[in-house]
This record gives structure tokens, C-alpha cells and sequence, in this order.
């Protein structure tokens, strides 16, 4: 090697243990490592290893290299196995992995010499997928993303007369090995063409069009709590505890007290003077609460924040105007008979709630008033219309609607034993609603609230949460499907004959602690006398 230089003037020969050793009994190589200079105009950085002393070495390399050309002179991609079309579900099958930008799509071999094809995803290109796939005959599709990227080709498809399929990515894993897009559309393909594919459920184009409205009503609602809490944030930095001896700063006593304090007010006496008669805490400690430091640039950050939250509940509003003139324009259910609406039993409802006379709007589309049922107000029937309409035929049973809402055990059999019991992560709207439902049913005077409390006590808050859940799923379902009133006794019977289990349980523990237990007359409960000595 020259003096000062990293590179060798002529080629090192290491001699080492060869990887190939487990093929044969002492086998040794020679590496030979020479520098390369093709890609460095001076030197090169990188150093060509050659392998010498393996006897198949350089013909196995000979073989790969006549292999490869054969490939890439036929077909770009590797063709899928050759299978009969008698032995296929779906024969006229394709699958489509879907990206942002772009979208790889593979039909059958024998429809094209091309048969996996590459589109960007401008509306020109995805019109150009969809004429290809009617000239390869293709009937049905089954397609994998994330997101929303799919939905402008799923509704594409869906109004040139495909059999759409998305399907979830947890039941499409590709076998081990090498990922990628031409080969996950490959996989898609045949997994359809065989029929162990299911799609995921999708409500009609009316329907997609008030869930769409509903969830950005929601986002809104999301993003005017924060525009809350910077406003609760700058009191705070300003010394000012309006907001912890009232409840709520954006009702009336506390809206009218900070737009005061933003006009210019700063006597507290004064601003304590909007206080409205109804609220619970005393003038007094209001005025105590607004002595603080007035800074300007805490003022501005508060002023801001009122404003964007004015303007958060304007934009609510007329999402409320757009789904209620949305769900007036859709036709009433065949063979409707007048509903007869329940009593709202809440005194106080709460001002998240939709605006306009919802409850008799969703009555005359389900044809039953669902608000009869314990825990269930109001906006979680908005979110049930929504997010599946009034027509739930696509669910067979209660327990498919259970099943689909998460809301069952995932259990994993093995030699019919459970050997896993794994709970899905999901992120449904509608069993978030149901949860939340479920837990309303804590302080509720019902045969539901009932079993609520005693479910409790057994399973623990998150399980009898999960299990009332599931409970109402499979009343709401009942009741959407057959189209029934809601009927309370059915679950007084059932709440009566748990009760007299219990009190015969109670019973017979006093009895095994000595005591003599006799009914008196005139008198429902049983009397436990003295201990029996």
C-alpha cells in the first residue's frame, strides 16, 4: 500500500471459513478484494468482492443471470398460479392496493398480457382504470387502504356497476416474505377470486352524505372545547377564577361577564351584576374571583379564542340546518303508522344536542321513537341514522349487529379451547355512542339501571359498560327491525324474577346463621327472628 493512501496496490488474498460449510466437510475459500474505480473518478469507494475455490459458484451466477433475461424479456411482473376456473368463487375478481398518489390494480392473467397495471390518481387516470377493467370483463373488486383515500374510486366504481369489496387490512395479511404493491394487489386478487374476502359494510350514498355532515358537526364540537380551555387557560394566567366558581363560562352568567371584561369593564361589582338569578354560587364570591392582573396580551389571546368559538357554534348550527332539510328530503319507511313519542325524562338537556325537533324527525324514519329506551337521548339516535340509516336488513340478527359493533368477546378456539381472548381495537362511532349510553344508566330508576348497578358490582365499571352496551344494541336492533314500541315490562317481568331468586337466596344464607325467617301478615318482606338456640 502506498504511503498516506487507503487503498491496496494489489489485490489482498483473505482466506476464512466459508459460509457454505454445513454443505460439505471442510470447505475453505479465498476472498479476493480488489478496489473498483467505476463509479469514483479518482480511486473508488467501494471494493468488489469475488468468490473464489466454490466449484458451482460461478455456474449458479450464469443460471440467475439467463433466468433474469428470460423474465425481463416477457412479462414485467410474475405471473400468479394458473388456476381452474371451475375451482374460483369470483372468476372475474380483481384487486386493487390503493395510495394517495397512486394505485395498483391486478385482474386474472389470462384477461390481459398486462395484468397488473400501475394508475396515478387523478380523476382522468382512475376513468381510465375503470375502461380497462370493463375491457378485462371484470365484475367484482376487492380493494385495501387506509384513510380516505379510497372513497373517490370506490364511488367511481360503484356508479359503473362493480361489485365493490373494501376489506379490512387486518384479514388481508400477505404471507411471509417480500412486501410489495404489485404483490399485495396480486394477493388481494386471488384471495377474492377464491371468496375468502368479506367487505366492509358501507350505508347508502344518502346515508354517506348525512354521516358526513354529523362527523364534521362532531370535529367542530371537538374544536370548540379547545377554543374553551384557551380561554379558561388565559383567565388563569390572568389570576381570574371565573371559571372555577361557575360551571360553565360559556353560558349565560359567564359569556355575559367575560364580554364585559373585553368591552372595558373592570369594576368587579359591576361585572358580578350580569350574574343570572338561577346560577348556585353568590355574588360575593364572584366579585372575589375577577380581581386579577389585566394584561393586554392575555386580553387578546381571550378575546381571539371567544371569537373562534362563536364561530365554531355558528358553523354547528348550519350543519344542524343541512342534516334536518337532509332527513326531511328522504322518503318515509313503507307502511308508517303515526309514532307516538315519548316523554323527554331529562329536565335538563344538554346544549351539544342537535337543534330542531329531531326526536320526531328520527321517530317517522324508524318508524319506532328509540329516545323510550333508558339511557338513549336525542343525539345518540341522530348517530345511529347517520351512521347506518333506518334500514338495518344488512345485519340478519342482533347478534351480527353485536358483532359488527365489537361489542361480543373475540374469543380464539384451539382444539375447542379459548386460547386467546384478544379485544380488537376499533374506532366506531356508533359503539362509542353505545358505551357512552350504557354509562348514562348508573343513576337511571329502571329494570335497566338496575341490572346496570348489579353488573357492576360483579364485572366492574368498564365490564358492565361493555355488557349494557351490547344489551341496548340488541334492543335498538329489535326495534329498528320489527318496528315496535319499546316495551319496559318485558324487563319488569325479568327484574321480578330476579328479585325473588334473590330474596330466596337471602333467605336461606339467614337460615344457615341459625335464625328462623317468617313471613308476618300484611307485611311483603320476610322477618328474621331470633337465632334458633
Amino acid at each position: 500500500m502506498a504511503r498516506g493512501s487507503k487503498y491496496p496496490d494489489s489485490a489482498v488474498v483473505l482466506s476464512k471459513q466459508s459460509p457454505t460449510f454445513s454443505m460439505g466437510p471442510s470447505v475453505t475459500t479465498t476472498t479476493l478484494v480488489t478496489p473498483s474505480f467505476e463509479d469514483d473518478p479518482v480511486l473508488g469507494d467501494c471494493a468488489r468482492f469475488v468468490r473464489l475455490g466454490y466449484p458451482h459458484a460461478i455456474e449458479r451466477k450464469n443460471m440467475q443471470k439467463e433466468k433474469y433475461n428470460k423474465k425481463k424479456k416477457g412479462s414485467k411482473f410474475k405471473p400468479a398460479p394458473a388456476y381452474k376456473s371451475g375451482t374460483l368463487v369470483n372468476p372475474d375478481a380483481a384487486g386493487i392496493d390503493i395510495h394517495p398518489t397512486n394505485i395498483f390494480i391486478a385482474v386474472p392473467p389470462d384477461r390481459d398480457t398486462t395484468f397488473v397495471r400501475k394508475f396515478e390518481t387523478f380523476t382522468q387516470d382512475l376513468l381510465e382504470a375503470v375502461i380497462w377493467l370493463k375491457k378485462c370483463k371484470i365484475r367484482t373488486i376487492a380493494m385495501e387502504s387506509t384513510g380516505v383515500y379510497w372513497i373517490p374510486l370506490y364511488q367511481l366504481l360503484e356508479d359503473h356497476g362493480f361489485e365493490v369489496y373494501l376489506v379490512n387490512a387486518r384479514y388481508v395479511k400477505n404471507v411471509p416474505g417480500r412486501k410489495t404493491d404489485v404483490g399485495d394487489a396480486q394477493w388481494l386478487q386471488y384471495l377474492h377470486s377464491v371468496g375468502l374476502l368479506r367487505g366492509s359494510f358501507r350505508p347508502a350514498q344518502e346515508i354517506c352524505a348525512l354521516r358526513s355532515i354529523s362527523r364534521h358537526r362532531e370535529s367542530l364540537l371537538q374544536m370548540g372545547s379547545v377554543h374553551i380551555q384557551h380561554m379558561q387557560k388565559a383567565l388563569d394566567q390572568m389570576n381570574l377564577h371565573l371559571h372555577h366558581v361557575i360551571s360553565d363560562i360559556t353560558g349565560v352568567t359567564g359569556l355575559a361577564i367575560i364580554e364585559a371584561i373585553l368591552a372595558g369593564e373592570r369594576d368587579r361589582k359591576k361585572l358580578a351584576e350580569h350574574r343570572d338569578p338561577r346560577i348556585k354560587c353568590s355574588e360575593e364570591i364572584i366579585i372575589k374571583s375577577l380581581e386579577g392582573d389585566y394584561r393586554r396580551e392575555h386580553l387578546f389571546v381571550l378575546q381571539q379564542s371567544l371569537n373562534s368559538w362563536k364561530y365554531a357554534h355558528k358553523q354547528i348550527d348550519e350543519c344542524d340546518a343541512e342534516l334536518e332539510c337532509l332527513t326531511r328530503q328522504r322518503p318515509l319507511p313503507s307502511n308508517n303508522s303515526p309514532v307516538i313519542l315519548a316523554l323527554n325524562r331529562r329536565k335538563k338537556i344538554s346544549k351539544n344536542q342537535p337543534r330542531g325537533c329531531w326526536q320526531e324527525l328520527l321517530a317517522n324514519q324508524f318508524g319506532t321513537d328509540l329516545t323510550a329506551v333508558p339511557g338513549i337521548q336525542t343525539a345518540t339516535v341522530q348517530v345511529l341514522f347517520t351512521e347506518l340509516g333506518s334500514d338495518w336488513s344488512c345485519f340478519p340478527t342482533a347478534s351480527h349487529f353485536c358483532s359488527w359493533l365489537n361489542l361480543c368477546p373475540n374469543n380464539e378456539l384451539s382444539n375447542g379451547k379459548v386460547v386467546h381472548h384478544r379485544k380488537l381495537r376499533t374506532h366506531k362511532r356508533l359503539r362509542v355512542t353505545l358505551r357512552l349510553a350504557a354509562f348514562s344508566l348508573h343513576h337511571n330508576q329502571s329494570p335497566l339501571g338496575d341490572e346496570f348497578r348489579r353488573r357492576k358490582s360483579k364485572l366492574g365499571p368498564t365490564g358492565a359498560i361493555t355488557a349494557m352496551a351490547h344489551k341496548l344494541a340488541r334492543i335498538l336492533w329489535h326495534l329498528v327491525t320489527f318496528k315496535t314500541p319499546y316495551d319496559e315490562s318485558i324487563f319488569s317481568q325479568a327484574a321480578q324474577i330476579h328479585k325473588k331468586a334473590l330474596q330466596k337466596k337471602l333467605i336461606k344464607l339467614i337460615e344457615s346463621m341459625g335464625y328462623i325467617v317468617s313471613q308476618s301478615p300484611g307485611m311483603v318482606p320476610p322477618v328474621a327472628l331470633a337465632p334458633v338456640e
